[in-house]
């Protein structure tokens, strides 16, 4: 298949996702995960209307946002060391990946210097993998409240990326539980912090990820392979 077919069938299953369990399938944003995808097969996808792409490494997106600049909207959705912050908070619309009081106010720090306000999310590593990025469940709180007074930085709300399996309906628990702290975080009014999005659910798994409450979902395979 094209990839604008392969879009529009991510598009139709996103859609039908959201219609079982009772919402509007614009409540759901589609990121292209363009990780080693080369420009020109991006630009198919970008023709073929998609709106937010998604990149792992601050450089290889360097290049891409230079060829697409204000065609669309960039996303950092990999580990991000705090020496890439100063260029992490110039390219991207939003970062998906923090997971440290250190990397936070790197950002906040290089923000402040351009005069800009970061969107991100909290990176949660609900399985305590260790060759995943984010904060443990247990220190999540801890890590917002710190967050809460960096004058740049706003949580939109929270990340993450359970483990894999074969069976994507085993991933689901991992993405009610993220929808439930992502609610109980809200509830705690803090200054500066949004739990408004759900950064969760990927090619294998992203119809449960939307029965559960995401918002975004981070796609690669199911639309460039």
């Amino acid at each position: 298949m094209s990839i604008a077919a392969n879009l529009a069938r991510v598009r139709e299953r996103i859609a039908a996702a959201a219609i079982r369990s009772g919402r509007r399938p614009e409540s759901v944003k589609l990121v292209g995960v363009t990780k080693t995808v080369g420009s020109p097969r991006v630009e198919l996808a970008v023709q073929a209307g998609l709106e937010i792409l998604g990149e792992n490494y601050v450089q290889e997106a360097r290049e891409k946002i230079q060829r697409f600049h204000g065609r669309v909207r960039w996303h950092f959705i990999g580990r991000l060391q705090s020496n890439k912050a100063k260029h992490a908070v110039q390219l991207f619309d939003l970062i998906h990946t923090v997971d440290s009081l250190r990397l936070a106010e790197e950002l906040n720090r290089r923000a402040v210097a351009i005069g800009l306000v970061v969107p991100a999310l909290i990176q949660v590593n609900l399985a305590a993998e260790a060759t995943k990025g984010g904060v443990r469940l247990e220190e999540v709180r801890a890590l917002i409240g710190q967050v809460a007074g960096l004058d740049h930085l706003r949580i939109r709300g929270l990340m993450t990326m359970p483990p894999y399996f074969d069976d994507p309906g085993r991933a689901r628990p991992y993405f009610r539980r993220l929808r439930e702290l992502s609610e109980e975080i809200a509830a705690l009014g803090l200054p500066g912090v949004e739990m408004t999005e759900l950064s969760m659910g990927m090619s294998g798994d992203f119809e449960a990820a939307v029965e559960e409450g995401a918002t975004m979902l981070r796609i690669g395979t199911a639309l460039f392979e």
